[in-house]
């Protein structure tokens, strides 16, 4: 998909008003950035816009304002952080629409940067509504979508405001997700080997349907995998899972059987009778092999599935992982896990994928997060793309 959406790289922006959405969705405490991930991430689509002379506006949200204007939201600290990535000036701008954010970019010179308000002060974002979309495209000349973490939304800014402008094209950031999720996925150099994590097989069976159309092995953890197990006939104690989607679950095995699909579910996992998720604590902790008892639950993947996951891993070329092994949050519960991020972080061979959302923030806390391909930052972005869907952000786009 990456080969057919044009990128900032294809436009002379020379002078031009380009209007950059990108996701400045970050922590703020006590008036500073908490965790500047986003924003870093931002920077190379920034920087290269600014060497080439463009005058560049930036459009964000931050939280859940719903259309009313709560200062604790605002975008301001997020200014002073992204001038302090870019060395250089970021004016911040008070409104995103109207005679203030007009009067700010008539004022810009060539290589200068705003930042506009959180666009979500404006019910009318979230609404795609067509004249919000219109007086936000008033102020550019180009539109550059770098947002992927919402381009599966159809707002005013990743998707109503395309119909105002001639020029809509992917940034950077952007430009490499559609590459390592699309691309690198669909003819992916083999064996390909993905793992795949989290709470729910109803979450994730649109994504695994997909996948066994192109993986060589799935290697299933987290707690969707107490539902598979229940397929198989297994008991699982009190583990989370969803006894509705068992037929679903067994569909996808036979699937994955007919496709000549590798699919393996844990071997063994670690058990808890008691878990406290506010103060990160579990009681003791067995290892149970196949069978989960009653009054137990599980939490992580066993040692056994650690050492037959790491075999599968270790042979493939390329590694998409979506989703933990367990409740990594809590110490004693994120053996598995990491055990797992280290093995893809061993594969120096492999191009490794890591899917977004919780799996990004296990593999930075695991500490292996330098030594992998990608990290996706898109979370329910990075499950539709990956489903096939089409993204309403990115098919606004110029195509190549």
């Amino acid at each position: 998909m990456s080969q057919s959406v044009k990128s900032v790289r294809d436009v002379d922006v020379a002078g031009k008003r380009v209007l950059v959405r990108v996701d400045f969705n970050v922590p703020v405490a006590e008036g500073r950035v908490a965790d500047d991930s986003r924003i870093v991430a931002a920077v190379p689509t920034i920087r290269l816009l600014v060497e080439q002379g463009a005058r560049v506006i930036l459009c964000s949200h931050l939280g859940r304002p719903k259309g009313q204007h709560r200062p604790e939201l605002s975008l301001k600290p997020v200014a002073a952080a992204l001038a302090d990535q870019l060395g250089i000036p970021v004016t911040f701008v008070g409104a995103c629409v109207g005679a203030d954010a007009e009067a700010a970019v008539e004022m810009m010179t060539e290589g200068s940067v705003v930042l506009l308000e959180n666009l979500r002060f404006h019910k009318e974002e979230e609404a795609n509504d067509p004249d919000f979309a219109r007086r936000l495209a008033a102020l550019a000349e180009i539109y550059v979508n770098d947002a992927f973490g919402t381009a599966h939304r159809a707002h005013a800014s990743t998707a109503g405001v395309a119909d105002h402008l001639p020029i809509k094209v992917a940034g950077l950031l952007v430009e490499k997700e559609l590459r390592f999720l699309g691309d690198k996925t669909a003819n992916p150099d083999r064996p390909f080997v993905v793992i795949l994590g989290g709470a729910k097989v109803s979450d994730k069976i649109s994504v695994i349907d997909a996948l066994l159309e192109k993986a060589d092995t799935i290697l299933i953890g987290g707690a969707m995998a107490y539902t598979f197990k229940l397929a198989c006939g297994h008991t699982v104690g009190e583990s989370l899972s969803e006894p509705d989607k068992v037929e679903t679950a067994r569909e996808a095995i036979k699937k994955a059987e007919a496709k000549g699909v590798t699919f393996l579910l844990p071997l063994d996992n670690r058990i808890v009778q008691e878990i406290d998720f506010a103060g990160r604590k579990v009681g003791p902790i067995e290892i149970a092999e196949g069978d989960i008892p009653d009054g137990w639950q599980g939490v992580d993947i066993g040692p056994r599935t650690v050492d037959r996951y790491r075999e599968e891993i270790a042979r493939a070329r390329t590694i998409l992982w979506n989703g933990p092994m367990g409740v990594f949050e809590i110490e004693a519960c994120s053996q598995g896990t990491f055990a797992i991020a280290e093995a893809v972080a061993s594969n120096a061979a492999a191009t490794s994928i890591i899917g977004g959302g919780d799996s990004v923030t296990a593999i930075r806390k695991s500490g292996f997060s330098e030594q992998v391909s990608f990290m996706s930052t898109g979370g329910g972005a990075s499950l539709e793309f990956l489903e096939g869907r089409e993204l309403p952000g990115v098919a606004v786009l110029d195509r190549a």
